[in-house]
């Protein structure tokens, strides 16, 4: 089976299609049981980048599919997952994107490089993740070539051992068996693989059934009771041969069976599409039936918000892009650029100096072009980014390799409290590798506590986690759980408090107020009298407090 690059193409969007019907899945497969698991939203995230990249071109090679796929995934890259999947398009679309017409030698022998691009992007590769799985899915491609079967019968295989991989991902990574989940970033590879292999079997890309994974817990998501139908979804079918006349109408039944707000508009060589529905991808397919299609656009209405933070976050770049426009600015030595969340927190950031805020932060990673812009707005040659997030920091160092014009640290922030104590603590110097040093020492000196609430019951580190439990997680992972808010938080300081603390900085979230965090406070006095203790609004969502210890 010959394939090109409108195929090529369509197989990726079909495979972006499917992962996009089970991100919610796949975010409640993330080990540590908060409200803001995101590995499937990342995932998706990424991809559609890669889509919107593949809908502006218009000859559609294998070279142009190609370059289309990794460098739209690369700077839409979200997230370690995000950025690893981007890393997996990149080596695969590399080894085919010379050749004239693909086969199943090609696409097979194309997993190897695939594989080896994603594991040279992890500074230290565990095993029991995604890398895990693509390895496998690699060693099974090599192995299948010299069979003499057809070459879908190579792919399902392919496939079918992937997720026999993924399967085993729990017992390479112990908090995977703990949790009793399979790995979240490896289940959305396979879901994006069986995807494509429907597509190329002809198959309509439908549902993914989980019965037979490895959860064996109750799945409950809260929606938004007056949303029915979760994603806007718009694109434009294009055909320079013309439509049949019962075209729109045909797509008009079709498109009001699975959704509503439906508009349709035709002319001559295009049908516009806006339709809101729980299934993008059924209405990608029916498009593709009467054309090919352009300006693809997916919004998750359950989540606009977190659009409105982004959309904010660019405006912010334009007019700080226009200042430094100005040829009467003199270039700093050193800027600054911060991820955070939470009116307050962003307002501390640029109170202590901090040049540029990305918005978004643990309940939206930003992504590696977010970050890319954000690097071109800071007028300085020397810049510092502060990820405050384990889950961004690769997302930072892709981004700092797209950066050519400046020089860009990325410091290794895991969470808020380490990037606001690395600015209190800052002290002016013209040395970058100093500046870095320093901030490194700070990092290591501040303790953390963030708390939020559980959306599931699970184990975690041998600790028994119930839903709707406050859960008090530090620097290495989950501290203490308890129904009551403050004893989830005395707990967990109790655990990490030493008799050199001698500061304690209160920020409380958007759903707390200062009257609760002053309740906070006289109880961590009653547990460490010696302390200082400070009260801040930092406005985050979803996290009540954050704690900073020093």
């Amino acid at each position: 089976m010959s394939i090109y690059g409108e195929k090529l193409k369509n197989g990726f969007i079909a495979g972006t299609s499917l992962l996009m019907k089970n991100v919610e899945y796949i975010n409640f497969l993330n080990v540590f049981p908060v409200p803001d698991g995101d590995t499937g939203t990342n995932m998706s995230m990424t991809l559609q980048s890669a889509v919107k990249a593949l809908s502006d071109i218009e000859d559609c090679s294998i070279e142009n599919v190609c370059k289309a796929i990794s460098n739209g995934s690369l700077r839409g890259a979200r997230g370690n997952s995000g950025v690893i999947m981007s890393q997996i398009l990149r080596g695969f679309t590399n080894y085919i994107k010379d050749e004239e017409e693909l086969n199943a030698k090609v696409l097979l022998s194309a997993l190897e490089k695939a594989k080896d691009t994603a594991y040279k992007a992890v500074v230290k590769p565990k095993e029991g993740t995604i890398l895990t799985v693509i390895k496998g899915v690699a060693e099974k491609a090599s192995e299948v070539l010299s069979e003499n079967i057809d070459d879908i019968e190579k792919y399902e295989q392919v496939v079918n051992y992937g997720d026999k991989v993924l399967d085993t991902t729990p017992d390479l990574l112990p908090v995977l068996k703990e949790a009793n989940v399979v790995d979240s970033g490896g289940k959305g590879l396979m879901v994006f693989m069986r995807g494509v292999l429907s597509y190329l079997k002809g198959e309509e890309v439908g549902e993914i059934e989980f019965s037979d994974t490895k959860v064996n817990i109750n799945v409950k998501f809260e929606e938004d009771k007056d949303i029915e139908f979760g994603y806007c979804t718009e694109f434009i079918i294009n055909n320079s041969q013309g439509f049949k006349g019962t075209a729109e109408e045909e797509l008009k039944e079709y498109l009001t069976s699975i959704g509503d707000s439906l508009v349709v508009v035709a002319d001559t060589e295009l049908i516009k599409i806006h339709v809101h529905t729980n299934h993008p991808g059924k209405a990608f397919e029916k498009g593709l039936e009467y054309g090919f299609l352009t300006n693809m656009k997916v919004d998750n209405l359950h989540i606009e918000h977190h659009e409105k933070i982004i959309k904010d976050a660019e405006k912010k770049a334009k007019e700080q892009k226009e200042n430094s426009n100005n040829k009467n600015v003199k270039l700093k030595n050193i800027g600054f650029i911060s991820v955070s969340i939470g009116d307050g927190m962003t307002d501390i950031f640029k109170d202590l100096g901090v040049d540029y805020v990305i918005e978004g932060g643990q309940t939206m990673n930003p992504s590696t072009d977010d970050i890319v812009k954000a690097v071109e707005h800071v007028n300085a040659k020397n810049v510092f980014v502060f990820p405050n997030n384990g889950n961004i920091i690769m997302s930072a160092n892709q981004a700092k390799d797209i950066i050519k014009d400046k020089k860009v640290y990325v410091v290794p922030t895991k969470n808020i409290i380490q990037g606001v104590n690395c600015m209190i603590y800052y002290t002016e110097k013209e040395n970058v590798d100093e500046v870095m040093e320093e901030f490194n020492n700070t990092i290591s000196n501040v303790k953390s506590i963030e708390t939020t609430y559980a959306v599931r019951n699970t184990t975690i580190d041998g600790i028994d986690i119930k839903e709707n439990d406050f859960i008090s997680i530090g620097d290495e992972g989950i501290l203490a759980t308890n129904k009551d808010i403050c004893e989830s938080i005395l707990s967990a300081y109790n655990k990490i408090k030493s008799e050199n603390d001698s500061i304690i900085s209160i920020y409380y979230g958007k759903d707390m107020d200062e009257k609760s965090a002053e309740a906070l406070k006289e109880k961590l006095k009653e547990v460490n009298e010696n302390v200082d203790i400070g009260i801040y609004k930092g406005g985050q969502p979803i996290y009540y407090y954050y704690i900073s210890i020093e």
